[in-house]
């Protein structure tokens, strides 16, 4: 690369983790499956607001009373306290996409350092990347409740900066998600987005420096710019 070569920080949630298991969450309890995806739009949602406001939440307990408000109106097969445990427990059992392992062995073998910074618990993270044989290539799991706010802030960013003894200039974001390459950029981050959906990148947001469709193609993206 034109640069030291970069830590790489990672997304989790729909980056390296499969969340597409939650619809059927949301069918076992008697709801609709297409409310997974507005309750993680909402839960996102709230989460900004509380970083814009000064304020911080855990993803766990807004994701829960974000559903419980969702679920309200819905005819369930059990009662709204037990659906919504249900539906919150689901996130303990997701797996990593199918490309993820082999993207991830590959970026550890070329000699990059390996982290992630989740809006969700770094716990969960954890549990997702043992079961999936990778665990022992990250550094560290960094989430967002352990930081001045949730991502897309500019803290959040410097804070997994310094927990790597690096600057923001020598990170580089990957991610899904259009909002978290913005702000990576604005704080100073390289950026990589990881299209999965074959979508087309938001004009209003900050350009990704590189864009891949699946993970195993981001260490010859990289490999490119040596």
């Amino acid at each position: 690369m034109t640069t030291a070569m970069p830590v790489i920080v990672f997304d989790v949630n729909e980056t390296l983790s499969d969340m597409s298991p939650m619809g059927e969450r949301f069918s076992e309890v008697g709801a609709p499956a297409g409310l997974a995806k507005l309750w993680f739009a909402a839960l996102l949602r709230d989460g900004f607001a509380l970083a814009a406001s000064g304020d911080n939440g855990s993803f766990a307990g807004i994701g829960a009373d974000v559903l419980r408000s969702l679920l309200a109106g819905v005819e369930l097969n059990r009662p709204l306290d037990a659906a919504v445990d249900h539906v919150m427990n689901g996130m303990t059992g997701l797996g990593v996409h199918p490309d993820v392992p082999e993207g991830i062995r590959a970026l550890s073998a070329a000699g990059f350092r390996l982290i992630t910074l989740s809006n969700g618990s770094a716990g969960i993270a954890g549990k997702l990347f043992s079961e999936a044989g990778i665990r022992d290539d990250f550094e560290l799991l960094l989430s967002v409740e352990d930081a001045p706010a949730w991502k897309p802030a500019p803290a959040s960013y410097e804070y997994a900066a310094a927990a790597c003894g690096t600057d923001t200039a020598g990170m580089l974001l990957v991610a899904a998600h259009p909002w978290d390459i913005h702000g990576a950029a604005r704080a100073g981050l390289r950026t990589a987005w990881l299209n999965r959906t074959g979508g087309s990148y938001p004009e209003h947001f900050e350009a990704p420096e590189f864009t891949v469709t699946a993970l195993t193609g981001l260490p010859a993206a990289l490999a490119a710019e040596a």
